[in-house]
């Protein structure tokens, strides 16, 4: 049985993939299959699902004679037999049969009708591949073979078809006894019918030109049963042609309504109700800005796309409708309510402000003096000690100090003709840098010179390595290198007279001055 559904549902599917026909085709081809169950001496298997049931396949030809009549010739290849034991063999009784048979069936509904049951009556021949009996004959007859069935059309082409014959045989030995009556067979048949034959249908709409009232349909237009294209919403624009097939319309807009009449179907109207342009499909756009009413913020005020539609006068990308500062200045950034940005929140908008990230008073453009000495931190050298203004924020340097640094540089001395500092002058320079590091944001300036002796450009360099060995020795003393600048300037700038041993000794010097 499990097998018989599988090839049911086998077949139920091979008929979706089929092309459809109309009815007026004349001539059937039926592909077919089941089993067969037996009648007779052994006992009778008849629709017992626990007795013997064999497979068959079989092939039939149809033609149509009149609306609830046609002729149709089955035949068959398969199995008869049954579980009960064959008295000859002492085994079940089974053999191969062949079956043709010619039926004349009676459909009870018309043609058009999707289920047509109908019955069927006629005669036929069997023929068995072994003799099993005494009768040396192979060939038995259906003397009647008869049932009933149904089609069921799954497309004007193909029919599912379902039915029981049964076949009364002429012979009684088949089984192997006789006796009782003659032997008899019900086949339980399931298959796939073809309709094929030739008919008048020039439009190839499926209604022949004898019934078609519209024979000149476009090919593959859907039509009613008089071959005239369909025509759901009675507007007078066939389906095909109706773009709004159920609503009635002018055929203008293709069947489709247009309620504001404003030229426009509504399937494409924005604005269904309210008449406007096909520019803006089909909505009033009050004050011409191009953006519809539909869509604008300020329907009565022409304004920008970005905006929706509402005006910007102060152009800082925040509608005026929007905006807290509608009079803000050109290229100010500002936040969502229009007002320039004040990052700190000290009053001051970040465009004005020099430290917009720290607050501060107006008198110094928003930056902290955290000293309070009139020098804001972000300019001020020493931002934690109050200073000046001319020393960028710094406090003055002692007078005593600056004495000392001068005294200082009186006293630093190198070895004749060379670079390299005297004993006595290492002495000079720890004290000067333990003052450069009370005053750690002054900066000192070193300036080597030399006297008239030699080339102007072997003094310069030994003026210049003099600098720089000072600079190196305050490094050495914890003094940042961005504090010091060297300079070597050679003969230039004497103090005293060249021509004279002391003066020459007062020209080889080295200045030191601080600075902010």
């Amino acid at each position: 049985m499990k097998r018989s559904l599988l090839l049911l549902c086998f077949c139920t599917t091979l008929t979706f993939i089929s092309c459809a026909q109309t009815e007026d085709r004349k001539w059937n081809i039926g592909l077919h299959g089941g089993l067969t169950q037996y009648e007779g001496d052994l006992g009778n298997d008849f629709y017992q699902t626990n007795e013997g049931a064999f497979w068959f396949g079989g092939v039939s030809v149809s033609r149509y004679i009149g609306d609830h009549l046609d002729l149709s010739l089955l035949g068959t290849r398969g199995t008869v037999g049954s579980n009960h034991i064959d008295p000859i063999t002492n085994e079940p009784f089974k053999d191969d049969v062949s079956t043709l048979t010619l039926n004349a069936r009676f459909h009870i509904l018309a043609p058009t009708a999707v289920v047509r049951p109908y019955l069927f009556v006629g005669w036929g021949i069997m023929s068995f591949d072994k003799n099993l009996t005494t009768n040396k004959s192979h060939i038995d007859y259906a003397a009647p073979s008869f049932g009933a069935g149904i089609n069921l059309r799954l497309s004007p082409f193909v029919m599912f078809n379902l039915q029981e014959m049964f076949i009364y045989s002429t012979g009684d030995s088949r089984d192997g006894k006789i006796g009782g009556g003659n032997d008899a067979y019900v086949f339980h048949t399931a298959g796939l019918t073809f309709n094929f034959g030739n008919k008048k249908d020039a439009d190839k709409d499926g209604v022949a030109d004898h019934a078609d009232r519209c024979p000149n349909t476009p090919f593959g237009v859907a039509v009613d049963k008089h071959g005239c294209p369909i025509d759901r919403d009675h507007d007078g624009t066939p389906d095909y042609l109706d773009s709004c097939p159920d609503l009635a319309g002018p055929a203008a807009l293709h069947g489709c309504p247009d309620r504001d009449h404003d030229g426009i179907a509504d399937k494409d109207d924005r604005c269904p109700d309210i008449a406007g342009p096909v520019a803006l499909k089909g909505c009033p756009d009050t004050d011409g800005d191009g953006i519809p009413d539909i869509d604008d913020r300020c329907p009565t005020q022409p304004g920008s796309a970005a905006l929706k539609g509402c005006p910007d006068s102060d152009h800082d990308g925040v509608a005026d409708i929007d905006d807290k500062c509608p009079n803000t200045k050109p290229g100010y950034k500002v936040d969502s309510t229009g007002c320039p940005l004040d990052d700190d929140n000290d009053g001051i908008v970040n465009e004005e402000d020099r430290c917009p990230e720290q607050a501060g008073p107006a008198s110094l453009k928003g930056c902290p003096d955290t000293d309070g000495d009139g020098v804001p931190d972000i300019d001020d050298r020493c931002p934690t000690v109050p200073g000046t203004i001319a020393n960028h924020g710094c406090p003055e340097m002692n007078k005593t100090d600056i004495i000392r640094i001068t005294q200082i540089a009186s006293k630093i001395f190198f070895e004749t003709n060379s670079d390299k500092l005297k004993l006595s002058s290492l002495v000079q320079l720890d004290e000067l840098a333990t003052i450069l590091q009370r005053y750690e944001a002054a900066n000192l300036t070193i300036e080597g010179y030399t006297d008239n002796v030699g080339t102007d450009e072997r003094n310069m360099t030994l003026s210049q390595k003099r600098a720089d060995a000072v600079k190196r020795y305050l490094i050495g003393k914890n003094i940042a290198e961005s504090r010091l600048t060297a300079t070597g300037y050679g003969k230039a700038n004497p103090i005293a007279d060249n021509k004279t041993v002391i003066g020459r000794a007062k020209n080889r010097r080295v200045e030191l001055k601080t600075s902010y």
